[in-house]
């Protein structure tokens, strides 16, 4: 260990800093233009959480940079051009998804260059988690945010009839009664699933488990995110039809927004529980050593005479 933090000290740690330095003063303006849509858009608020994520992630994997050290790298070099290109091409048309996007095969090829492969393997997780502080253009976004109102008005709506409930939908109203309850774009649950699906992902890489598992974590992000928003609105309709729009608007609507969170959370711990009794590990097996008898090799035991036989 000693040698890993000396040899980052000496070598690496300058280059390191110089880099990030670089990109820094480089993308001043689209991080800032980002940071902006953080702060005025909710459901890019967990954009401030992930820089600090992936910042956690090089400190726990700083193991894995044993024997890194600069190289010329093709690899690196192809990764920094493409990063060059995006960057070229968001300023030429205008799309600064591109040049946000830009930035992650900089730092990846940047790695390759001062590292090696060591310092790629050790990196690359952290950069990768770096895509989800990036806004989605505004036309994935628009086209996300209206498919998910559509399919949370319909199921909830099947969810108010299926408790007894005279619910309709009108595009994306529910009619309860006489009661018209709007589920507006805010309420599509596109923020809380780019948020889950952040989440999910940070859980897939921390925990020890084989690949299957990894997998289904990361892909079960979008349904469990779907139905926590599923539940909210029906549980606000509910709370319209039977207490009144007071409580379901000001008291549940708002508190309805932190409980999300901890919904999704149990679903996902119920889904690692499901996965555990299901997706059983073999126990490792032990080499046995197999031996070959010749037959004729055998003693057979001897037929002893007994007492006061003839001979």
């Amino acid at each position: 260990m000693s040698t890993i933090s000396s040899r980052i000290r000496t070598d690496l740690l300058p280059l390191l800093v110089a880099l990030v330095g670089c990109v820094l003063w480089a993308y001043w303006p689209t991080f800032s233009e980002i940071a902006h849509k953080w702060a005025h858009d909710s459901q890019y608020s967990h954009g401030y959480l992930v820089p600090v994520f992936a910042i956690y992630l090089l400190w726990r994997r700083r193991t894995q940079l044993a024997g890194a050290k600069p190289c010329l790298s093709w690899g690196g070099i192809v990764l920094l051009l493409v990063g060059l290109g995006l960057r070229l091409a968001g300023t030429m048309f205008y799309i600064v998804w591109l040049d946000a996007v830009s930035v992650l095969p900089l730092l990846a090829g940047g790695a390759l260059m001062l590292g090696g492969r060591p310092a790629f393997r050790w990196s690359w997780p952290a950069i990768g988690f770096l895509a989800f502080m990036i806004p989605l253009p505004y036309r994935v976004e628009t086209g996300l945010a209206q498919p998910l109102q559509a399919v949370a008005t319909k199921v909830a709506t099947y969810t108010l009839q299926t408790l007894d409930f005279p619910a309709l939908s009108e595009g994306n109203v529910i009619l309860v009664n006489e009661v018209r309850i709007g589920v507006v774009t805010a309420c599509s649950g596109l923020g809380m699933l780019l948020l889950f699906f952040a989440l999910a992902t940070a859980v897939a890489i921390l925990v020890r488990r084989d690949l299957v598992d990894k997998c289904l974590i990361v892909a079960s992000a979008a349904p469990i995110a779907v139905a926590a928003n599923v539940i909210r609105i029906t549980v606000t309709a509910f709370l319209h039809v039977t207490v009144g729009g007071w409580w379901a608007n000001l008291v549940f609507h708002d508190l309805a927004g932190w409980l999300m969170m901890p919904l999704a959370l149990g679903m996902l711990w119920g889904e690692l529980r499901l996965l555990d009794r299901l997706l059983v590990e073999r126990p490792a097996e032990t080499p046995e050593t197999i031996r070959f008898v010749n037959p004729s090799s055998v003693k057979r035991p001897s037929r002893k005479r007994g007492l006061g036989t003839a001979k």
